[in-house]
């Protein structure tokens, strides 16, 4: 305790009353009176080894988590107004969705993205694109995340060319490219490349954030997708790590060394409906990381053991019958992403079955989040739930359930085995199959879904993308292309080829490219040149 008490003295609190309502004072974290040599070994204090109770001495006494609600439609100029938006709303960082031409590598004039140009997020085709949708935006100044995964390299490439542009050193930079293509081939199916060269090009980002972009995460390793596609919270935990496992390896193989990247890796989690299983599958998440980190992989420095993770709300509990419970389910789902320890959130709006959110949906999901960090009194103290028999005892049965998987991944021969072979694919169908069999025989309620029904469900309003958006951008798109020094675009796409032939880091070759405006589509079917696409196969 004398320990703890020494990192708090060394933690400064943000200004706020740390009291309850009625004035009693509250502590930074409760303990047992005595803590026992078990106790000490398992949780803890709030930022020791193994990080059970969260990765800060003072956790939210210190900084609150930071408010990324995740936006992005039509065109990059549209997505910025709403980003302009959302930060005079009080969010603190911003979060990128693009839309699925961009996801799969294609420019927005291919015929495959034909009708889905700027539909589920943000069409971005070149560097022009990446510029617009940061204009007025200092890009040191504020904390950036891009869910992004198979041309994840290519993207982040064009953000960093940008704040080149703004006159920002890279070294300034913060925020995180998801950029975990292993979570893709098992349940979001979002790829463009083989397993083997898509997790090189992850590595090259890796390596190059390490060398330049010091404070930026490389990887989100997403846990998110899993549990969307239907998985239970310990195959998402289970699965989430192995990949987190399968990276470093591959970094290790690469020669770099543990403490040279690892402190930048970081997670994604779902929140899901089990409100104490998510609080102690975050705490389970963190023991298991740092005894890894530290046990198994011999990381000396303790940021490297620390798990890091950002949490979303669960889109797959939301409801089209009465959408206005949806607040509630994400009240609660996100209580238990503050609860779990999370470093930044997202939660979900009301409106998200039918539509990208509204402006006043988004807001609302918003104030969902002040609620939390300003009115409720969950921030004052580190783990409050940390002691309670039920929390304790959850923690441990997920971190033990997982230990299983792991062990079956290893007699696979690993995470890529398991995806060929489709043990994953198989594990998350089956589990999404027994969820909705419980739901249809009634065995588990889902308010206004098969109990407390209402006869007549007001649907919300509706957020329309404007019908010229495709038309619009493939015009933009065309000019960018007629104006561009063909030449030099030629010239470094040639450059890419051969670099990605010869097994160097793309990055930098990545970046000419788009300084000299190649587009995401050219880039991405130079390295499909190179590296092929990937087919999966039929798993029976």
């Amino acid at each position: 305790m004398a320990r703890y008490r020494e990192a708090l003295a060394q933690s400064p609190e943000r200004e706020g009353l740390f009291t309850t309502l009625s004035g009693l004072p509250v502590e930074p974290v409760y303990t047992p009176s005595q803590p026992d040599p078990d106790y000490l070994a398992k949780l803890g204090f709030p930022g020791e080894y193994p990080f059970t109770r969260g990765i800060h001495a003072t956790m939210y006494r210190g900084r609150l988590w930071t408010i990324r609600q995740f936006a992005g439609f039509g065109t990059a100029s549209e997505t910025n107004a709403r980003f302009k938006y959302l930060l005079e709303q009080g969010q603190t960082g911003l979060s990128v969705a693009f839309d699925m031409p961009t996801l799969l590598g294609y420019d927005s004039d291919h015929p495959r993205s034909l009708g889905e140009v700027g539909r589920e997020g943000v069409a971005i085709d070149s560097l022009e694109d990446m510029e617009t949708l940061f204009e007025g935006i200092p890009l040191d100044q504020v904390s950036t995340s891009m869910t992004i995964n198979g041309p994840a390299a290519i993207l982040w490439a064009m953000y960093l060319v940008t704040a080149e542009k703004q006159g920002v050193s890279l070294a300034r930079l913060r925020g995180t490219i998801q950029n975990d293509i292993l979570k893709e081939y098992m349940a979001q199916k979002e790829w463009i490349f083989p397993p083997e060269p898509s997790v090189k090009l992850v590595v090259d980002t890796i390596e190059f954030g390490s060398q330049h972009v010091p404070q930026w995460n490389p990887i989100s390793i997403s846990g998110y997708h899993i549990r969307e596609a239907g998985s239970t919270a310990v195959q998402e935990l289970a699965f989430t790590l192995a990949n987190g496992f399968h990276y470093v390896e591959a970094c290790l193989q690469r020669g770099l060394a543990i403490d040279q990247f690892a402190p930048r890796l970081s997670f994604f989690f779902n929140s899901h409906l089990d409100f104490f299983e998510e609080i102690a599958k975050f705490r389970a998440a963190r023991r298991i990381w740092a005894r890894a980190m530290r046990e198994r992989y011999g990381a000396q420095d303790p940021r490297s053991w620390r798990l890091r993770f950002h949490t979303q709300t669960a889109g797959c509990s939301l409801t089209a019958q009465q959408p206005e419970v949806n607040l509630i389910r994400t009240a609660y789902q996100a209580l238990a992403a503050v609860l779990g320890g999370t470093q930044s959130l997202h939660t979900n709006a009301l409106d998200e079955v039918y539509c990208l959110p509204t402006e006043h949906a988004a807001t609302l999901a918003v104030r969902t989040q002040q609620v939390l960090a300003y009115e409720i009194g969950v921030v004052n103290s580190a783990d409050p739930l940390g002691g309670s028999y039920l929390v304790e005892a959850l923690t441990d049965q997920l971190e033990a359930e997982a230990e299983k998987y792991f062990r079956q991944i290893e007699a696979l021969g690993g995470v890529i085995a398991g995806i060929e072979s489709g043990f994953f694919q198989k594990e998350i169908a089956e589990a999404a199959y027994r969820y909705q069999r419980e739901v249809e025989a009634g065995r588990r309620i889902v308010v206004g879904v098969n109990a407390f029904r209402q006869e007549e469900d007001r649907p919300p309003e509706i957020f329309r993308i404007r019908p010229e958006v495709e038309a619009d951008q493939i015009a933009r798109l065309r000019r960018l292309r007629a104006r561009r020094d063909q030449g030099a675009v030629t010239g470094a796409l040639a450059q890419l080829r051969q670099a990605a032939r010869g097994g160097a880091n793309l990055m930098p070759y990545l970046m000419e490219a788009a300084r000299c405006y190649a587009t995401v589509g050219e880039i991405a079917d130079t390295l499909r040149e190179v590296y092929g696409e990937y087919q999966e196969r039929a798993v029976i």
